[in-house]
């Protein structure tokens, strides 16, 4: 039975993780130059809410280069920033649920990810997207915030 459960608490993670958004990485910048292996850089990545049609949302975040960097196994800066956007109709193709992960991404090899959680202001029929980084034992407290306001499309 132990067994059993532990196969269906990693089906329903990948369950899950198959419905969080794929980013698209608009373009970097060097912040660090490295003579013999991948720079130090600032990432630009897009995706879309993949269960609130018509909405974007860019994330920059630091990405450690070097030979550590280079073969996945250097630790990112928790530091990251979003802009979340309305870029057409907004549609809901499912339930808003509170605090929802729409996008997670790897920034070490093992112990830290980087998130995107929404929430519906309902009050203010605002949707507002929180990014924030996690490690295993111990997260940030460094965070940024974006919202966006439902309204009607022209």
């Amino acid at each position: 039975m132990h067994r059993a459960a532990i196969v269906l608490s990693i089906l329903g993670c990948l369950v899950a993780l198959s419905r969080l958004a794929r980013a698209e990485e608009i373009g970097h910048v060097d912040t660090k130059w490295n003579a013999l292996s991948p720079d130090d850089s600032i990432v630009i990545e897009a995706f879309d809410d993949p269960v609130v049609q018509g909405v974007v949302c860019h994330l920059s975040r630091a990405r450690k280069g070097g030979w550590k960097g280079a073969v996945g196994l250097a630790e990112d800066p928790t530091e990251a920033s979003i802009a979340c956007r309305q870029i057409g109709p907004i549609q809901f193709l499912g339930e808003v649920k509170k605090g929802e992960e729409v996008f997670s991404q790897r920034a070490s090899a093992v112990f830290k990810r980087i998130h995107v959680v929404r929430f519906l202001d309902r009050k203010r029929n605002v949707l507002v997207y929180l990014t924030y980084s996690d490690r295993i034992i111990e997260g940030s407290p460094k965070n940024s915030l974006s919202t966006v306001p439902i309204m009607p499309w022209r």
